[in-house]
């Protein structure tokens, strides 16, 4: 029935004419798939950064706060693979000031009259580091709020890693007189410096190309930073600030995949009510349409002889329910049947007769009796079961063929039928 309805339906708008004048489709970007993926020539960029870092080693608490600030710069080249992820590589240069031991070597001059802390019992240490640097970059404000190009502000979450060399410079020798040359980590010539890193980035659009930065970072520094001769190495702290520019190199915005969008039609009244007006009309005739269609499936067929004469009291049987050989039990999709017969039997105001058969191909006469009125029995009270009144039911069997189609066909014989009185 939903399919008349459909093709109804669809037979009226094919009808209908449409006197709105045609409009394009378009196309346009969805975000909601996601973004493609750029050339691997787009989406570069150049950064430096310049600041300054606060060095926190084991002795630098003796220190004013003043001298333990150091330069710190940084010098970057970096691409972004989506909106969300980027890496970055680069140089950077810092500047590792504090206190440490007078007894050190690493202590400043305070033989020659230079400046003490605390009594003279500490003197000021300043390390050079200078290496490589790299980063993994992910986009918080795109993660959260979605891709936007050019959002004015954008925060960037990031980790990494750097190998930095400590060079040696001229100092005092604390067992004797003249200077000697030192280095972090007992080395007189140079060390190397090993760190990890956090920061947040936080990036401002001055225009498409240009971003001004401002770097808040923490490295976690293997650094034996005050002096050789101290026996044992340790991680540091060195958080730092730093501010400077991003310039943009090639294409730097992410583009979604491309949908169409189909026009919205828009009616004239009149051509609304025209519509209307047809619509309603389809119906009245669909509705006729299925009051035939009912009419003509509550009609009873009418038998016919073989020259096409209908048969007053047609013979053939309301239903018949198959039987495997020999058994008497209802079983499988016959079960369906017998409830679909229970269910007419109930709206109808008649005497039934069920016959049981069975084939005499196969078993004896005795087998074959016993297997129809096992038959005739169960069908009988599966309807009784279902509702059916039992007095409106009789029940025979019958000795002989109900098709007579041969042993390859008996399986048709092993029945029971169900005829109206």
């Amino acid at each position: 029935m939903k399919k008349i309805v459909l093709f109804a339906l669809l037979c009226v708008a094919y009808l209908v004419p449409n006197t709105t004048s045609a409009q394009e489709v378009v196309y346009v970007e969805d975000p909601s798939q996601g973004y493609l993926f750029n050339r691997m020539r787009d989406n570069w960029f150049i950064d430096a950064e310049g600041g300054l870092g606060f060095f926190m080693s084991p002795y630098d608490a003796h220190a004013p706060f003043g001298k333990r600030l150091g330069a710190k710069v940084n010098l970057h080249i970096g691409k972004w693979f989506s909106p969300l992820i980027g890496i970055r590589f680069g140089g950077d240069f810092e500047q590792l000031r504090g206190a440490t031991w007078i007894g050190n070597s690493a202590a400043l001059g305070y033989r020659n009259g230079g400046e003490l802390y605390e009594d003279g019992k500490y003197a000021p240490t300043h390390f050079n580091d200078a290496g490589v640097t790299g980063d993994v970059l992910f986009n918080v404000s795109n993660w959260l709020a979605g891709y936007k190009p050019y959002r004015f502000y954008n925060a960037i979450f990031y980790v990494g890693m750097d190998a930095n060399w400590v060079y040696a410079r001229e100092g005092q020798n604390p067992w004797g007189s003249g200077k000697w040359k030192y280095g972090a980590n007992d080395d007189e010539d140079h060390s190397r410096n090993y760190s990890i890193h956090a920061g947040l980035l936080n990036s401002f659009a001055i225009t498409k190309k240009f971003d001004l930065l401002l770097d808040l970072r923490f490295d976690f520094m293997q650094e034996h930073a005050d002096g050789a001769g101290m026996g044992y190495r340790t991680w540091n702290e060195y958080p730092s600030v730093m501010i400077g520019m991003s310039y943009k190199l090639g294409k730097s915005e992410w583009n979604a995949p491309v949908t169409a969008v189909c026009p919205e039609w828009k009616y004239t009244d009149a051509e609304g009510d025209a519509l209307v007006a047809d619509l309603n009309d389809a119906k009245r005739k669909i509705a006729d349409l299925e009051n035939q269609l009912r009419k003509c499936l509550e009609k009873k067929p009418a038998a016919l002889t073989e020259d096409g004469t209908p048969i007053a009291n047609p013979a053939a049987p309301l239903a018949t329910v198959y039987f495997p050989i020999n058994r008497t039990d209802v079983l499988g999709v016959q079960r369906n049947v017998v409830d679909a017969v229970a269910e007419v039997m109930k709206n109808e105001n008649c005497q039934y007769m069920l016959t049981g058969w069975a084939d005499n191909y196969t078993g004896n006469d005795k087998i074959n009796v016993r297997l129809r009125k096992g038959r005739v029995a169960t069908v009988k009270n599966e309807l009784v079961k279902k509702g059916v009144a039992e007095n409106r039911l009789e029940t025979e069997i019958n000795n002989g063929e109900l098709t007579n189609y041969g042993p390859k066909c008996a399986s048709l014989d092993r029945a029971v039928t169900i005829h109206r009185k």
